[in-house]
């Protein structure tokens, strides 16, 4: 009792180590931000900071001589976006033109190598299949080729004279003139129908100072082309991935399905899509956002022609700066379809999101797969 008495004072006086803030897991936070630093630093000099510096060019007018951060550059706010949008004239009507040329070639793309995409991972997934490795080369060789080159190639099969017309005449069909046809190919099909006008409740107003008749016009013959290549040249990424995600689905759901009595069918709409929709999701991001971006076919072969029936947001971007020598209202036009993609990827994020079905109804929770790990 003694002892426990004299040990008592003793053990209340003791006073407890202070945290100095220091140890393993700080010397860890301080080797992280080593590491990560040079990253940091680059990105920020050759990303970020030209990212900002372009949005301050989007707010000049600045003609592409001197220095854009002089004094004597002048500096008109927001005047190069409210053009876009509000101000008739030819620049609203170039812009809303490339708008509705992209949103034909989205509508077409974006649904085209997907599906074809996958079509091909399905079949170079058959288990009967021999020369897999010969198949997926073949399939993936495009996606690696020059799209420079491809295009020039293009060109040559699209010709007046050319492989597709040639073909096409051994059907008894008269091809068109691909990069000279200006009519879409709804009024196109309309023509064959004996419409060949536009009618008045169509020729008559329209926003964005394009009239109901050119938003229906459909893509032309020459963006026609352009999307049979995009098509051709993006599908053998995008089989890889569906590839993937194909090798990765167990065998035994599948094979419990089969012994359920399921058919191919039902099995790949039960089993397999709903298993490989994070990577389908990815697919349609990724188609999404390079769709919008299109430049380098439509630069080598049409140049927005005919009659601005192929010109794109990205071509008239780089147009109005760099052959225009307005460089801020380029740059508008490329922040512009920069919030495009963004708002697009949201809501398609939104769209293929899975329900909570288990919540009250009006209260429903958004979660998204990941893939090999739980909902969030």
């Amino acid at each position: 009792m003694a002892t426990e008495a004299l040990a008592a004072p003793a053990t209340a006086g003791q006073r407890r180590p202070r945290r100095t803030g220091r140890g393993i897991r700080s010397n860890e936070n301080l080797a992280g931000w080593l590491f990560v630093a040079p990253v940091i630093v680059i990105l920020g000099l050759f990303l970020l900071l030209p990212i900002l510096m372009a949005l301050w060019v989007s707010l000049t007018d600045w003609n592409g001589q001197g220095s854009p951060f002089t004094t004597g550059v002048p500096f008109v706010g927001v005047d190069n976006y409210t053009t876009l949008f509000t101000e008739d004239g030819l620049a609203r009507r170039d812009f809303m033109t490339s708008i509705r040329n992209n949103i034909y070639y989205v509508a077409i793309v974006v649904p085209a190598q997907t599906v074809l995409a996958l079509g091909l991972a399905l079949i170079v997934n058959n288990r009967m299949l021999r020369g897999k490795a010969f198949f997926r080369s073949a399939f993936y060789f495009p996606s690696v080729t020059s799209s420079v080159a491809i295009s020039v190639v293009f060109l040559f099969l699209f010709a007046n004279s050319g492989a597709v017309n040639q073909l096409l005449g051994v059907f008894g069909i008269d091809g068109p003139q691909w990069f000279a046809d200006s009519r879409g190919v709804l009024h196109l099909l309309l023509g064959v129908l004996g419409l060949d006008t536009a009618p008045a409740v169509l020729a008559d107003g329209g926003p964005f100072g394009l009239s109901w008749w050119d938003w229906l016009a459909g893509p032309s013959v020459a963006m026609i082309s352009i999307i049979a290549l995009v098509v051709w040249t993006t599908s053998g990424t995008f089989m890889l991935m569906f590839l993937a995600a194909l090798q990765s689905v167990p065998v035994a759901l599948d094979e419990a399905s089969t012994l359920d009595g399921a058919s191919r069918w039902q099995r790949f709409r039960h089993v397999t899509l709903p298993m490989i929709k994070p990577t389908t999701f990815l697919v349609l991001t990724l188609g999404l956002i390079g769709s919008w971006q299109v430049f380098d076919q439509v630069y080598v072969m049409s140049q927005g022609e005919p009659a601005k029936t192929t010109l794109t947001p990205a071509y008239l971007s780089y147009r109005t700066a760099f052959r225009d020598f307005d460089y801020g209202s380029g740059a508008a036009i490329s922040f512009v379809l920069f919030l495009i993609i963004i708002v697009l990827t949201l809501v398609q994020r939104r769209v293929m999101a899975d329900r909570d079905t288990d919540a009250p109804t009006g209260r429903r929770r958004w979660r998204r797969r990941v893939p090999g790990g739980s909902s969030s």
